[in-house]
């Protein structure tokens, strides 16, 4: 089940922190519950997507993006990821959570992520997201003009780019 009362309890805590720039760190604090494990008693690998939410939403209302959506009728979805598992995080422990923008392209949106115990990174996350309009794909440009900011994205790091060289190669539909 989707972690509603945490979800909220992020949007309620962060409804009146300061403004972040669209490329500033948006950090946040966490647990790791007895349902967020797996048989392994560690965290879930697909728990772990879900409350990588818990970051980006709440960075997103920071940055003005949710506003934007709203007065726009606008939507945002995730569009692809790339996940990397280092540590586990095991029951009951806490851990930080930090996400940032870096980016865009002529379709996406770039966000990454990192989940830390103790000072050190547990999992990282490359999340592409688009933000969808009735009449489909909204182009970032326009997102972010919307926003008042500058439409140019910052340079996107080399790894960021030969993942999405490697996306743009990948079969669709796949052939299973």
């Amino acid at each position: 089940m989707y972690p509603f009362i945490r979800f909220a309890k992020e949007v309620i805590k962060y409804r009146n922190a300061p403004s972040l720039g669209v490329c500033d760190l948006h950090v946040s604090h966490h647990r790791c519950w007895p349902w967020d494990l797996d048989p392994w008693v560690e965290l879930n690998n697909g728990r772990t997507l879900t409350l990588y939410d818990l970051g980006r939403i709440p960075m997103a209302m920071r940055t003005g993006l949710i506003g934007v959506l709203r007065t726009q009728g606008w939507g945002i979805t995730v569009a692809g990821n790339s996940t990397r598992y280092r540590r586990r995080v095991r029951s009951f422990q806490r851990f930080e959570l930090r996400s940032r923008c870096i980016g865009w392209d002529a379709r996406f949106l770039y966000t990454e992520q990192g989940m830390w115990v103790r000072g050190e990174c547990a999992n990282h996350i490359l999340i592409r997201s688009a933000i969808t309009s009735a009449k489909g794909i909204v182009p970032p440009a326009e997102v972010m003009r919307a926003m008042g900011q500058p439409e140019e994205s910052p340079v996107l790091p080399d790894w960021v780019q030969a993942w999405i060289a490697a996306e743009s190669g990948r079969v669709w539909p796949p052939e299973l």
